[in-house]
């Protein structure tokens, strides 16, 4: 979601296709983690995996409120005040400072990209926000930098089809808990 506070402050946040999905997957492969410990014996309790899950979503929500904030002065990654800083830590980049927009290639093939200030510190780009190409427009007017080739890391069909993916495991999952419901 775009929100403009004011004529001159955005703030984009995370896809909630994105959050859907990468929630739902954190679900469908945790669930089941309890009721099998259950089943059959296992040396960590389910209290404990339970606990330990619960945490491990609540730590994927955390990352998953991440925020870009941009106005007259500069491009702001923050956090809602109920994340810790120890946890994610954002950054802030006057737009003086902004040197280059550098490409990197990732493990799986993909292309991201990090601002580079006058210091050669880099600054990961948000590419999962809602608006993304508004977001790259206002980049460029601000800094200058040519973006005509900055593209999204992943497209919406993409986490349309994990979704799809997840939704079938949900259904896995619940015929595994029913089966180690019935054998505890």
């Amino acid at each position: 979601m775009i929100e403009n506070q004011h004529s001159e402050t955005f703030i984009f946040r995370i896809s909630p296709l994105i959050k859907l999905t990468l929630l739902s997957l954190y679900i469908a492969l945790t669930v089941p983690l309890p009721f099998l410990s259950e089943a059959t014996n296992a040396p960590v309790p389910p209290v404990i995996l339970a606990i330990g899950l619960t945490l491990g979503a609540i730590a994927l929500y955390a990352a998953l409120t991440e925020r870009v904030i941009i106005n007259d002065k500069g491009i702001q990654v923050s956090y809602p005040g109920w994340v810790p800083d120890l946890f994610r830590k954002g950054w802030y980049l006057p737009w003086a400072e902004i040197k280059a927009l550098k490409p990197r290639s990732t493990g799986q093939g993909g292309l991201v990209y990090y601002f580079v200030n006058n210091s050669g510190e880099g600054y990961l780009l948000p590419m999962r926000v809602v608006g993304f190409a508004k977001l790259v427009r206002i980049v460029e007017a601000k800094t200058g930098i040519d973006t005509t080739d900055v593209r999204p890391l992943s497209q919406p069909w993409m986490y349309l089809i994990l979704f799809t993916c997840t939704i079938l495991l949900l259904l896995v999952d619940a015929w595994t808990i029913s089966n180690a419901i019935a054998i505890s």
